[in-house]
Order: structure tokens, then C-alpha cells, then sequence
């Protein structure tokens, strides 16, 4: 199969997993505080040679995943903006405790299991990166309460 009809396979997934919306229960079962506190800061965080989660996953663009935009002269997002953030990344959990979730593979580098592309570049070169440790962590149930076991 070429690379571009991985790609459009790729896509559509993220398209139909965007429409359908979280199943009832899913957003319960993640953890709204250690998403708030430890997953959302990633999405604001400068890394050398690429953009920032927030530059190009932020409303109104044409993204599956989208943030929604700082107020003027804030840093983060107050609690109304952090809830339909938390909304907005669910949809892009397959299930919650999956690891293959696309909020985990789409920027992680693939060789070391990622998938082939992502617009903004791979942030993460390893599973072993420390933030993408916490955004597998709250996927897998870790709350302000449990302890990460990788």
C-alpha cells in the first residue's frame, strides 16, 4: 500500500473517531484533574525544531484535535476552556488504558512506534520521553491519586 493511502486510511480514522464523539462513560473513566494539571501543560510546552502543540491545534482550524485558544495575555486556559480541552482530546482516545491511542502514536517517532506522519514533526523520539510517559499514563488511568507503572 503506498504512503499516501496509509495516510488517507489515517485520516479518515481520525475523521470517523471526531464524529462520533466520546462513547457514554468515556470521559469519566480519564482523570479531569491529572489531565489538567499534568496532560494539558504538554499541549502549551516549547520543544527545539518544533511547534508547540497549541500553534497548530487550536480553534477554529481544520484539525481533528483542537484546543481551544488562549485568552489574550494568559499562559493557560481557566477551568471553562481546560473542560472542552479535556472534551476535545477524549475523541482522540481509541478507549481509555489503550496504548495505541492516536494522542500517543500520532507524535511519537516511529521507529520507535509511532505512526508514519505527523504535520508538526515527531516530538517524541521514545516511549521513554518523559512527556509522553504522562500522556500514556493518564490514557492508562493514572489519576492525582495512583502511581505510573511503565
Amino acid at each position: 500500500m503506498s504512503n499516501i493511502a496509509i495516510y488517507l486510511a489515517l485520516l479518515l480514522g481520525l475523521l470517523g473517531q471526531a464524529g462520533s464523539g466520546a462513547p457514554a462513560g468515556k470521559s469519566s473513566s480519564l482523570d479531569y484533574d491529572y489531565f489538567k494539571t499534568k496532560v494539558q501543560p504538554i499541549f502549551l510546552a516549547k520543544r527545539t525544531g518544533h511547534a508547540r502543540c497549541i500553534s497548530c491545534h487550536v480553534v477554529p482550524t481544520g484539525a481533528v484535535f483542537q484546543l481551544q485558544r488562549l485568552s489574550p495575555g494568559e499562559t493557560t486556559w481557566n477551568d471553562e476552556e481546560s473542560r472542552k480541552n479535556f472534551e476535545a482530546v477524549t475523541k482522540l482516545i481509541a478507549l481509555p488504558g489503550n496504548p495505541k491511542s492516536p494522542l500517543l502514536i500520532h507524535p511519537l517517532a516511529e521507529d520507535a512506534g509511532g505512526d508514519f506522519f505527523h504535520n508538526g514533526g515527531k516530538h517524541f523520539n521514545s516511549q521513554n520521553d518523559p512527556e509522553w510517559k504522562t500522556l500514556k499514563a493518564w490514557i492508562m488511568g493514572q489519576t492525582g491519586s495512583t502511581q505510573t507503572r511503565n
